[in-house]
């Protein structure tokens, strides 16, 4: 099989889905009007900024990553941070006008630190757009294997540690497989309402089925 060739067009299928869902973030913004905002992205990534369009000249992007996934910044108005988004202490409420995180929450590990984590989105903002795939599409995102997320934790280990799967890489080691499997955690829409209950949750739809749920703050954004 010709790895590259079903790579690229997942790739830009993928781009044509965020830059829909960015013009949905758009409007949460537009409603803090039309001054320079300073917005949080918790685990994303400076390219992604750009591929969107936004103006980096007028906003400020602070990003936050683990330190291994953390990297420097080439925007003047773009600053990388070392943390973890389940425990934010170190940022206050009003340090940022939205916080902002795209495919991250189902990978902090625990129901107990996604929990965590959609409670220091609320509150350092009352401006927020959280989103994540859902558990109930047919094809799990990340390994690209049907109904991946619905099978037991022992198999899922045993899978990983025996091929490479989507874009995940093959991981040989028994701890370091199960540890993949278990901090994978594909979110329903009724989990979603439970972490976010101040917040509207979208569905975005591909052939009928919700491919991923987003929840935004205020509700009538």
């Amino acid at each position: 099989m010709n790895v590259k060739a079903y790579i690229e067009p997942l790739t830009r299928y993928a781009l044509r889905f965020r830059k829909l869902r960015f013009q949905l973030f758009q409007r949460v913004l537009a409603d803090l009007g039309d001054r320079p905002l300073r917005v949080l992205d918790v685990g994303g990534r400076e390219v992604f900024w750009h591929d969107m369009g936004f103006d980096l000249d007028k906003h400020h992007v602070s990003i936050l990553n683990t330190d291994e996934e953390t990297v420097p910044p080439k925007s003047k108005n773009v600053v990388t941070l070392v943390g973890d988004g389940c425990d934010m202490r170190q940022f206050s409420r009003g340090d940022f006008d939205v916080v902002f995180s795209n495919s991250v929450i189902e990978h902090v590990g625990s129901w107990e630190r996604q929990q965590a984590m959609a409670r220091e989105v609320a509150r350092l903002s009352d401006h927020y757009f959280v989103q994540t795939p859902n558990y109930w599409f047919p094809l799990e995102p990340h390994f690209h294997v049907p109904a991946f997320q619905m099978l037991p934790i022992p198999v899922r280990t045993r899978l990983i540690q025996r091929f490479a799967l989507g874009c995940m890489p093959r991981v040989e080691d028994a701890h370091e497989a199960r540890k993949l499997a278990e901090d994978t955690r594909l979110l329903k829409k009724k989990e979603m309402a439970r972490l976010f209950p101040d917040a509207r949750i979208e569905e975005e739809n591909l052939f009928g089925v919700t491919k991923s749920l987003i929840a935004v703050s205020p509700r009538s954004s």
